[in-house]
């Protein structure tokens, strides 16, 4: 598990008096890129990029402006050039919201799909097979 200090701003709370719901999408995207420049060789990260195909979110809790949020990252698999992970944010033991997502891997010159090798993959997925 990776954890990512999540930093709440003013303009990430809406006009209910919480953090809006379209922010956790950032929080998620800028954890797991963070998780991947973190354990992935810089070479791998100069030649990669990620991109989100898909979010499903479930908010548990409302976020406020003053609370301290951490985003905790699993890369749960990779199948071809997707991986897909789980992200929680929590404020203390509080659970705000879970986030399954996936995602694709991309070549960072041409733009397409792209497989990771085996050896950066078991970085930030143990289990590879």
């Amino acid at each position: 598990m990776f954890r990512h200090q999540v930093a709440i701003t003013a303009d990430d709370i809406d006009h209910m008096g919480h953090v809006n719901n379209s922010v956790y999408l950032r929080w998620v995207q800028d954890a797991v890129v963070d998780y991947w420049q973190s354990v992935a060789p810089p070479e791998a990260v100069a030649r990669h990029l990620w991109v989100a195909l898909k979010h499903d979110i479930t908010f548990r809790k409302p976020t406020f402006m003053q609370d301290i949020v951490v985003a905790e990252v699993i890369a749960e698999k990779v199948e071809g050039a997707r991986a897909f992970f789980t992200t929680i944010v929590k404020r203390g033991e509080d659970v705000l919201s879970e986030v399954k997502s996936c995602w694709c891997c991309l070549d960072a010159s041409s733009m397409r799909p792209a497989r990771l090798a085996r050896d950066v993959i078991s970085r930030f997925v143990p289990q590879v097979d």
